[in-house]
């Protein structure tokens, strides 16, 4: 019964837009867009873009207090109201968050992660309440004109084809355990139907890593590691049910993999994408491990979000929003991705594959660098590599390596011993690898190699050559480091084929 506030950015995003102003911002997206950026206090710099014309549209204003948000009465509860004030982080956060904006935030840490975790789901809970409340009262409104005998006309657009509203993208089953277990402390809900299902697939207590071991590495990688998963929620007023079908849930949290799987592809025609036609709100958490994992799944994810159903799924199409049935579901659809570093993939994500007319945020930080802070006194050399275009530039760094670099190595083979190559790209690293294999160039150069689809045991073989002296080189992936976090030893040299997409890798 709580009555409908026009200032609250739901209505004034998805349920009440005003239409000249959302007439003239969908014609301005098509127009060139401006940079604007604006230092945020102990955060960074935000990057806003907007579009050429609409330049008074700025970063939101800070939300100081869960207090100033405007949330349903069912989530203004202990677990919300125990925190009396944000700090800066979430009262930029919940600013641009709350007002509907798309965000790429690429300073996601394990230090920081319960806390923006905890304004992600607040945000898409409060979401999905709204909504489903929204229809409730409009099926007994309708429901009070059939009984009264009154054939006027209600024109309630209040929903979408399908039911599924928020999608969240997270790389393991143990990212999704903390997703789901925010939600139920946020929601605080009587009954769960299927919790202990959920809990015997996705629950794993056991600590399977030392304290050695990276704090991010031991975020990502505890607990239950699996990235082929996919879950639906379905929230009615005192229960929230586990493992709903796609169709009658209200969340999906999936990963990539496993979210394509269900999906299906051109090779097992066909594909199913209609539970994603009216999704309105996409998180993508930690999603510089979800590059690590194959970034292919998720652009072909987001090329099927917000399509025109192949099915009606027994859509009451006389409640479909009208800017549903206009087509323009992607210019509602905000856009949350975090990250712990910014990547050309996230950049694309974030410019091109959004497109929310209430404009984008990227908030980054002013990096000092780490050259000077490895902890130790190392010669550090760089070299200039020309690349006719981006396109090009596989082939130059190629032939700048075979031309310039390994002739060093060969040349002073006898000093070289302890020479890690460490190559970013797999399809760089294979080249390099078959290079070392078959060039005559090479063939006094004893090398071994390790990427993330080594056997266990040839990897414990190639880091004993290494160790002992009988390789020179050693071949290294990124990914590999990524999955295993290995302690090489041996290293005398390292040689890196590009800088690696993860700052913390070059320390």
């Amino acid at each position: 019964d709580e009555e409908e506030d026009l200032s609250d950015p739901f209505e004034a995003h998805f349920a009440n837009p005003d239409n000249n102003v959302l007439a003239r911002r969908l014609k301005n997206l098509k127009k060139n867009v401006i940079i604007q950026k604006k230092e945020l206090l102990k955060i960074g710099r935000a990057v806003v873009a907007v579009p050429e014309s609409d330049e008074q549209m700025c970063m939101p204003a800070p939300i100081t207090s869960p207090a100033g948000l405007k949330l349903k009465q069912k989530l203004a509860g202990p677990n919300t109201k125990q925190r009396a004030k944000f700090d800066d982080l979430e009262s930029t956060m919940a600013g641009a968050l709350f007002n509907y904006k798309d965000v790429l935030f690429c300073e996601r840490h394990p230090s920081n992660s319960e806390r923006l975790r905890r304004l992600a789901c607040l945000h898409a809970v409060n979401h999905v309440y709204k909504t489903r409340d929204r229809i409730i009262k409009n099926n007994a409104k309708l429901a009070k004109e059939e009984a009264s005998g009154n054939t006027t006309d209600l024109d309630l657009r209040d929903q979408g084809f399908t039911r599924p509203k928020v999608l969240m993208l997270l790389p393991t089953r143990e990212s999704c355990v903390r997703m789901v277990n925010m939600i139920k402390k946020l929601t605080e809900p009587e009954q769960e139907e299927n919790r202990k299902r959920f809990d015997d697939s996705y629950v794993e207590k056991e600590d399977k890593f030392s304290p050695d071991k990276a704090e991010d590495f031991r975020e990502l990688f505890a607990g239950n590691d699996d990235d082929m998963f996919r879950l639906g929620l379905k929230f009615t007023r005192k229960t929230v049910k586990y493992f709903s079908q796609f169709y009658n849930s209200d969340i999906i949290l999936a990963s990539p993999l496993g979210l394509r799987m269900a999906i299906g592809t051109d090779e097992t025609k066909k594909i199913d994408a209609d539970f994603l036609s009216s999704i309105e709100m996409v998180i993508v958490d930690q999603a510089d491990a979800l590059l690590m994992q194959n970034w292919e799944h998720v652009e072909y994810i987001m090329e099927h979000l917000n399509l025109q159903p192949k099915e009606a799924h027994g859509c009451d199409f006389s409640r479909v929003r009208n800017w549903y049935l206009d087509d323009q579901g992607k210019y509602f659809r905000q856009t949350i991705a975090m990250a712990a570093f910014n990547t050309p993939e996230l950049n694309t994500l974030f410019f091109n594959g959004s497109k929310n007319w209430e404009g984008k945020t990227k908030i980054q930080d002013k990096h000092q660098g780490v050259i000077e802070q490895l902890g130790m006194k190392v010669k550090q050399t760089f070299s200039r590599i020309e690349s006719p275009s981006l396109v090009n530039d596989p082939e130059a760094r190629f032939t700048y390596f075979t031309s310039a670099i390994v002739p060093q190595l060969v040349r002073h083979s006898k000093g070289n011993e302890g020479t890690l190559i460490f190559v970013p790209s797999y399809l760089d690293f294979v080249r390099v690898r078959n290079y070392f294999a078959t060039s005559p160039v090479t063939a006094q150069l004893s090398f071994g190699a390790i990427s993330e689809y080594t056997s266990v045991r040839d990897v414990a073989r190639a880091r004993s050559h290494f160790l002992t002296g009988r390789h020179t080189v050693l071949l290294y992936t990124e990914r590999a480091h990524h999955f295993r976090r290995y302690q090489i030893r041996g290293v005398r040299k390292i040689v890196m084929y590009a800088l690696p997409d993860n700052p913390v890798f070059y320390k």
